[in-house]
């Protein structure tokens, strides 16, 4: 019997910070999936098409077996607990809410770097502007947040890997990329990070 496709909407430049996480997190538990694509510029997810797929009408939505779901830490969350494979988040119950903690707090404040500083800037490079004093100051609390994270020292952000790291490393990135001053070892974090595999397989996907 032939088994329903796993699907991962995403939008068609491969721009979206919440997109790549749920690609990455399906790339670490090893799923095969489908990639479908939402050309977000010509406004396809205002349409009855996707709103009957994706009940926010944004990227990322997950398919699975009749199943869909929205916004990329949930979709995080139930690529870890529905699939077999590594884990995503930290086994200890602690360490796993920081885990959300950081992704929460990742999504929902520093928009003076989120606008200032898009993704294009990580995946195209165009040429930055400086960055403006209300910037600056979001910038510095980003790095005072994960220099706590990361006061033990270690490569991430706990003892194993987890998808939180690949968030963080990519708000790091938004100013690493730019060429914005960012402490040496968070720099050097962002970049590790950045190397994983399944975060170069997305990286290495076409942008028009």
């Amino acid at each position: 019997m032939a088994t329903t496709p796993i699907r991962l909407h995403v939008d068609a430049r491969h721009f979206s910070p919440y997109a790549m996480s749920a690609y990455v997190a399906l790339v670490e538990k090893g799923v095969a999936f489908e990639l479908r694509h939402v050309d977000l510029d010509a406004g396809e997810q205002r349409r009855t098409a996707y709103g009957a797929t994706s009940v926010t009408r944004r990227v990322p939505t997950l398919e699975h077996e009749g199943f869909r779901l929205c916004e990329s830490s949930a979709i995080d969350e139930y690529v870890d607990e529905a699939f077999a494979g590594p884990r995503l988040y930290p086994v200890d119950l602690r360490e796993r809410a920081i885990a959300r903690q950081v992704q929460a707090w990742l999504r929902s404040d520093l928009m003076p770097i989120r606008e200032a500083r898009t993704t294009e800037f990580v995946f195209s490079r165009p040429v930055p502007t400086p960055l403006s004093a209300e910037t600056r100051a979001a910038a510095e609390r980003l790095f005072a947040a994960a220099d706590g994270w990361l006061a033990h020292g270690g490569e991430h952000l706990f003892a194993d890997w987890c998808i939180a790291d690949t968030d963080l490393a990519l708000m790091l990135n938004r100013l690493v990329m730019a060429g914005d001053a960012v402490p040496p070892r968070l720099a050097d974090y962002a970049t590790r990070q950045w190397a994983r595999p399944s975060v170069q397989r997305w990286v290495a996907l076409a942008r028009g």
